[in-house]
C-alpha cells in the first residue's frame, strides 16, 4: 500500500529460473608488449552430463574493434599466445560458452589468467616540478616545465612529446619532440621555450607525452594537460636619441665637417633586443642634391652596437661621415628612423634635421653675454672646420693695454665646432683673483690650428661670408669692449 493517492508503487525481486545457456566474461588484459599464454582451472557440480563448455580468447585492436582468435574446448586447459602480435592486437579479453542442456548446471570456473609483457606506464608528475608563468611580456620566452615520470617497471623507448599553441585568433602551431629513452622508475623534465613574440593576447598550451599511443602505454588520460597564458602586446614606440660631437642641435647650426654623429634608439622591452640594424635607417641629404645618399653598415663610416646588457635595450650607432661640401645656398640634411623589434615606430614622423658646414677653420668674432655685467659673463662665438683650434685663450685688457687676466682653453671647457657658449664664467676678477674696478675693459681671442692663425668667420643673417660681419661694430682693431658694472 502507498502513503497517497499518486504515489509510485515499485517492487524489485529476484526470481530464480531455469537456464540452459551462460558467458562469462573476463576483464580486458594488456596492453602487452607481448603475449605468452592463457591458463584456466574448473569443475562441473554434477557429473557433467550434458555439459559443453568452451574458451574464446578475443583479440582488441588499439580502435576497440574485437577479433576471434581461439575458440578451444574448456578441458585443454592452456593456449599459447606467443604468435598474437601485440602491435595489432594489445589487449585481450577471455570468454567462457558454458551450456548443460540436460541438468542446467554451470561449469564452475576457479581461475583464469593470462600471462603477457606489460607496456610501460608514465604519467605527469606535477609534485616533482612544476614551472609555469601565467602573463609574458611579448618576446619573453614561456618555457612551461613539468615532470613526466615512468611509474613502471618497463622502459619507454624514445619519447615523443606533442606540444600546441593555439593563440588568440585559434590558430595552432605545433611542435613535435623526440625525447630520450625513459628507464623505468626515471623522470623526464619537458619543456619547450616559445617566442612569444608571435603570440599577444590570451593562448592556450596543450602538452601531451606520447601522444596517439606512440608506443603502447598502460593509460594516456595522465598523459596530457592545458594550460593559459596572456602576452601583454608592446605597443609603446622606443625612444630615438641624436646628437652631433655629444650636442643636440638645432636647424641650420653649424656641424663639423667630420662629425661624429651618435644615435641611440632605446626601448622599454628588454625581451626584444635591438640588435638588428632594420631597426634603424640613415639617410643624409647633401648641399644641391636631390636624393639622399644611404650608407653601408659596419664600415668605418657607419657602425652598429646591439645593447651590451640585459637590463638596457639601448643600441647605439656610430656615425662619421666627411662632409666636404660647404653649404653655399642649401643645407644638409639628416634624417633617421628607428623602430623596435614590434614595429613600433619611435614617432609619428622621422627625425629630421637640417645643417651647415663650412670646411675652411675660421673663428668669429668672440662677445661677452652680459655686458655690461656685475657678477659674471659668458663668452659666445663660432668655430667653423673640421677640428677645434690647438690654441684657444681669451685675454682681458684695460684701456691701456696692460693684460690683466688671460682665461686658458682648459679654463672654457669643452669646445666644439659650431656655436659655443663656454660653461666658463668669468667674474670680473685679475689673475690673482682680486675684484677689477668698475669700468671699461677691453678683450681679445687668441686662436691657432696646426700653427696657422684662423681666419674671421663672419655673421650674419645667412652666414654669407661675402657679406659684412654683424659685429664688426662692436669691435675695433680686433678688440673687443665689455664694461664691469657692480
Amino acid at each position: 500500500l502507498s502513503d497517497g493517492l499518486y504515489d509510485r508503487i515499485q517492487v524489485n525481486l529476484n526470481i530464480p529460473t531455469v537456464d540452459t545457456f551462460g558467458i562469462v566474461t573476463s576483464p580486458v588484459f594488456g596492453p602487452a608488449s607481448s603475449w605468452k599464454n592463457a591458463e584456466w582451472s574448473g569443475s562441473a557440480i554434477d557429473n557433467g552430463e550434458g555439459d559443453r563448455v568452451r574458451v574464446k580468447i578475443i583479440g582488441i585492436r588499439a580502435d576497440g574493434v574485437e577479433s576471434g582468435l581461439f575458440d578451444v574446448p574448456v578441458t585443454q586447459s592452456s593456449v599459447d599466445l606467443s604468435s598474437v602480435s601485440p602491435t595489432q592486437y594489445p589487449s585481450l579479453k577471455l570468454e567462457m560458452y558454458n551450456t548443460d542442456s540436460v541438468k542446467g548446471t554451470p561449469w564452475n570456473l576457479n581461475f583464469w589468467r593470462v600471462y603477457y609483457t606489460p607496456v610501460p606506464e608514465g604519467a605527469l608528475a606535477a609534485n616533482i616540478l612544476l614551472q609555469d608563468k601565467d602573463t609574458l611580456q611579448q618576446g619573453e620566452t614561456y618555457d612551461f616545465r613539468i615532470a613526466f615520470k615512468n611509474i613502471s617497471n618497463k622502459a619507454f623507448d624514445s619519447l615523443k612529446v606533442r606540444w600546441s599553441i593555439t593563440d588568440k585568433s585559434n590558430v595552432t602551431t605545433q611542435v613535435i619532440q623526440k625525447r630520450r629513452p625513459l628507464p623505468a622508475g626515471d623522470t623526464l623534465i619537458l619543456s619547450y621555450p616559445f617566442d612569444t613574440r608571435r603570440f599577444p593576447g590570451l593562448n592556450t598550451v596543450y602538452l601531451a607525452a606520447n601522444p596517439d599511443n606512440d608506443q603502447p602505454e598502460q593509460y594516456f588520460f595522465n598523459n596530457f594537460l592545458y594550460n593559459s597564458f596572456f602576452v601583454r602586446e608592446d605597443v609603446t614606440d622606443p625612444l630615438l636619441d641624436v646628437t652631433f660631437d655629444g650636442v643636440h642641435i638645432l636647424n641650420r647650426d653649424i656641424v663639423s665637417a667630420k662629425p661624429h654623429i651618435q644615435v641611440k634608439l632605446k626601448d622599454e622591452n628588454t625581451f626584444q633586443i635591438l640588435n638588428d640594424t632594420a631597426g634603424v635607417t640613415i639617410r643624409l641629404k647633401f648641399p644641391g642634391e636631390n636624393t639622399a645618399r644611404v650608407y653601408r653598415w659596419n664600415t668605418d663610416t657607419l657602425r652598429f652596437t646591439p645593447p651590451s646588457g640585459s637590463n638596457d635595450n639601448t643600441a647605439t650607432i656610430d656615425f662619421f661621415p666627411t662632409l666636404n661640401a660647404d653649404s653655399e645656398g642649401t643645407d644638409y640634411e639628416l634624417t633617421v628612423t628607428g623602430k623596435d623589434r614590434n614595429e613600433n615606430r619611435a614617432g609619428d614622423k622621422d627625425y629630421r634635421v637640417s645643417f651647415q658646414v663650412f670646411n675652411k677653420p675660421m673663428i668669429s668674432n668672440l662677445l661677452n653675454y652680459p655686458n655690461p655685467f656685475s657678477t659674471s659673463t659668458a663668452f659666445v662665438f663660432t668655430i667653423t672646420g673640421a677640428e677645434v683650434p690647438q690654441e684657444f685663450k681669451i685675454q682681458i685688457l684695460t684701456v691701456t693695454g696692460k693684460i690683466v687676466r688671460e682665461i686658458t682653453k682648459a679654463e672654457l671647457g669643452p669646445l666644439r665646432v659650431g656655436t659655443n657658449i663656454t660653461d666658463f664664467k668669468w667674474d670680473g676678477t685679475d689673475m690673482f683673483g682680486q675684484k677689477l674696478a668698475n669700468g671699461v675693459y677691453l678683450y681679445r681671442v687668441v686662436t691657432s690650428l696646426d700653427g696657422k692663425k684662423m681666419e674671421q668667420f663672419k655673421l650674419n643673417d645667412d652666414f654669407n661670408q661675402n657679406a659684412q660681419d654683424a659685429t664688426d661694430k662692436y669691435f675695433k682693431k680686433g678688440y673687443g669692449k665689455m664694461v664691469i658694472l657692480r
